[in-house]
């Protein structure tokens, strides 16, 4: 009864759980986390997957059991003959091996010997096996088609699909960094006017800008940031980018990409923009030169020009 039952029959049940198992964690898409315990019904269904193997086993282990001992002396004498026959030995690997090599009998070596004569080496004229004519024909087959579709219909080869691939991925990450603040850049940042924002700005700025440019942002041993000059380029985009790089080597402002996430510099970049045109008692004197936006309109440029007149009659 030992061999109505091979070792192979024990592994069958961890082996398919384990295939269907790889098989959910592929074709579930769960982030970071183990579809079973991200999403409990995929557990639920791995339990009694694995439940109803295990009555399926045990189930054909009873039916065997039965079967056997419905079978006459001579059928069970006949079936533990056939259990002790080696692998090779079984008449269905045979079979199975004849279908796959097409090898002839040794009986009928003779029949098959051709004239070559190698310091007495001969050779026999056997079939090739089946499988690899079969191998050799797939491989025609994969050629044709291969050769029709990427030099006959022009397909895209691999160089062609890496670049299409490159372009699209460089266009979703544009479109990612437009959403998410901290992987923002001078490039995809934008003013912000609203009151929660400016007044979180205003907070930033208090704490770590007004030591060199006054609480009113007037200007004290960094430049005055109210009035229309600038050494590196004003608005919102020259702005981040000098709190985030620094500025001029040597004698400007540090670097702040090291303390202040890039939505934080966004807020007080947009905070310091807001004090445009305020105008605080005693500034320090203009610093850098009158900065326009190119993009601005005319009219918001002729806005800006009659502030800074006013500034200088005043």
């Amino acid at each position: 009864m030992k061999k109505l039952l091979p070792v192979f029959v024990y592994l069958r049940v961890p082996l398919v759980f384990l295939t269907v198992f790889g098989l959910v964690e592929y074709c579930i898409d769960s982030g970071d986390r183990p579809a079973f315990i991200k999403f409990p019904m995929v557990f639920l269904f791995l339990v009694v997957f694995l439940f109803v193997l295990i009555a399926i086993e045990i189930t054909l282990k009873a039916v065997n059991q039965v079967m056997y001992q419905l079978m006459t002396p001579e059928e069970k004498a006949k079936k533990e003959y056939d259990d002790s026959l080696a692998l090779k030995e079984k008449d269905w690997y045979k079979n199975l091996m004849q279908k796959l090599t097409r090898t002839q009998p040794i009986e009928k070596e003779g029949d098959l010997l051709m004239d070559h004569d190698y310091d007495g080496i001969k050779e026999l004229d056997n079939n090739l096996p089946p499988w690899w004519l079969y191998l050799f024909y797939i491989s025609i087959i994969f050629g044709v088609i291969y050769f029709l579709r990427y030099e006959v219909f022009g397909a895209d080869n691999q160089e062609m699909e890496l670049k299409i691939e490159m372009a699209q991925a460089k266009n979703e990450v544009e479109e990612y960094l437009k959403t998410a603040p901290d992987l923002m850049d001078e490039k995809t940042v934008v003013l912000l006017t609203e009151a929660p924002d400016l007044d979180a700005g205003k907070e930033i700025f208090t704490t770590n800008c007004a030591a060199c440019h006054r609480a009113d942002a007037g200007g004290q041993i960094g430049p005055n940031l109210t009035d229309n000059h600038w050494i590196l380029g004003g608005g919102i985009k020259n702005l981040f980018h000098t709190i985030t790089n620094g500025g001029r080597d040597g004698k400007g402002m540090i670097s702040w990409k090291g303390t202040l996430k890039p939505k934080e510099i966004q807020k007080v970049a947009s905070y310091i923009l807001s004090l445009q045109g305020s105008n605080p008692k005693d500034p320090k004197a203009p610093d850098g030169e009158i900065w326009k936006d190119e993009t601005a309109t005319k009219k918001e440029i002729l806005k800006t020009e009659t502030t800074a007149s006013t500034e200088i009659k005043k």
